[in-house]
């Protein structure tokens, strides 16, 4: 070995790489000179190469190959099948026509969405309804407000109910949390989601009465019924929900031997994989057209997080190594660190990252937290980091994959959305903020009741 680090020594300089990745993920697209580069997904391969490689080789040298080997076998291909499944199966539905855009109708594609995200995943929910959405409001001046809440309710807030919601609960889920457990975080994702919902009714409410009188007869004039395309995908839809939920070492124990053949440990990625290509024979091209379908934004998912998940692999082990002397022992902690981190990373590392931290803690700290342990941390630290991970990633464009995607699809259809820090000042900060804060709160009421338990 060229130098003598263990992964319980693991120092703090070989998690550079790892921040410069969640650097250029977060920069690049926002500097004017590098914004066009960055835009191409070879860069991006190029970027997570030049960056992971000498890490790999690094862990490598110094016989601690286990851990990058977990990493990139047993969470980055699980991640990114999933992802590339609920991406190919959900491009495959297409829904058409135009409706009256009333407070009402527009409230209840928001709350639609904000279900459905928890089903087919947050990317799935929010590119099935976008368009819809935008077409419904086409012929309404004022539709910036329903843009923006679209991105916290659909994009983000509405997928906390499943691992399929959002990437970090998948991620989460990978760790050990049972399928339905994530079905604990009702209270705080119908709290949530209803505020928003009931501030956006208001709001939209008053910018109706300001339109002008002949558009709002323009618009209930051009109307087309709803029609939904691609029905058959639905069934691959339930499929992917299926294999999540069964196809795991719980209900598999032969998943989980060290020895089990590779068929068997990756079942479930096998199964996936059929169900794409099941989707891709049996879906119209003209729905996938419709939708204005392209492999690009998976393709830059795929590269940008081999990156992300090679390269924080030291970062994990420092994390677990030091967290102890952290002083970090409350939910509170967790769940505004996270979110903090989230909202200006991508929060899927950034949940790991905070898991790893709990998973550190001494027994005397996680005794005194108290509660059950599932996915080997204190149950309530594991609702901080979740609930945090998913609602704060909804803070910033780039806090969530689908915000940058459903900013990008609304301004080609004309509509003058917020700048980043625009978005910040005149929404998340002062609308957004205050209400997923009581996801917190929520967190701090069932800690009473786990130590009443």
């Amino acid at each position: 070995m060229l130098l003598d680090i263990t992964e319980t020594t693991m120092p703090l300089w070989a998690s550079i790489p790892f921040v410069l990745m969640l650097l250029m993920i977060a920069v690049c697209p926002l500097i004017h000179k590098m914004e066009h580069w960055w835009e191409k997904n070879l860069n991006k391969l190029l970027v997570s190469l030049i960056l992971g490689t000498p890490v790999a080789i690094f862990l490598i040298i110094n016989g601690m190959t286990h851990g990058l080997e977990h990493q990139l076998l047993f969470d980055y291909i699980p991640f990114i099948i999933l992802l590339g499944s609920l991406f190919v199966i959900t491009g495959g539905i297409h829904l058409k026509g135009d409706i009256e855009a009333t407070p009402k109708v527009n409230t209840l594609f928001l709350g639609l969405g904000a279900i459905l995200a928890s089903i087919m995943g947050t990317t799935g929910a929010a590119m099935l309804l976008i368009r819809p959405v935008i077409r419904t409001n086409a012929e309404r001046k004022y539709k910036v407000h329903t843009i923006l809440f679209f991105i916290a309710c659909v994009a983000n807030c509405g997928g906390l109910l499943t691992p399929l919601g959002d990437p970090p609960l998948f991620l989460l889920y990978l760790r050990g949390a049972d399928f339905t457990w994530f079905l604990h975080l009702v209270p705080e994702w119908a709290f949530t989601n209803i505020v928003l919902l009931l501030i956006y009714f208001i709001l939209d409410t008053h910018y109706y009465k300001k339109e002008n009188p002949a558009d709002i007869m323009l618009d209930k004039t051009l109307k087309q019924p709803i029609k939904l395309e691609g029905k058959l995908n639905f069934l691959w839809l339930a499929g992917v929900v299926a294999s999540v939920a069964f196809i795991n070492a719980g209900t598999i124990p032969a998943m989980g031997e060290e020895d089990a053949p590779m068929w068997i440990k990756f079942l479930r990625e096998f199964v996936l994989v059929v169900l794409i290509i099941l989707s891709l024979l049996t879906t119209k091209k003209q729905v996938r057209t419709d939708n204005k379908y392209s492999w690009t934004p998976i393709i830059e998912v795929a590269v940008l997080f081999l990156g992300i998940f090679t390269t924080m692999v030291p970062t994990m082990m420092y994390l677990k190594a030091n967290a102890a002397s952290w002083g970090l022992d409350s939910p509170w902690q967790f769940y505004y660190l996270t979110g903090a981190m989230s909202s200006f990373l991508d929060n899927a590392p950034t949940a790991l990252a905070f898991h790893g931290v709990a998973s550190g803690l001494t027994p005397d700290t996680v005794a005194a937290i108290g509660g059950n342990i599932v996915a080997d941390i204190p149950e309530i630290l594991l609702k901080a980091i979740s609930v945090g991970a998913v609602f704060f990633g909804a803070m910033t464009y780039i806090g969530n994959g689908p915000n940058f995607m459903v900013k990008s699809i609304a301004e080609e259809n004309g509509i003058k959305m917020p700048s980043f820090f625009g978005y910040m000042i005149k929404f998340s900060l002062i609308i957004l903020l205050p209400c997923i804060d009581s996801g917190n709160i929520l967190v701090a009421a069932s800690i009473k009741k786990t130590k009443i338990k």
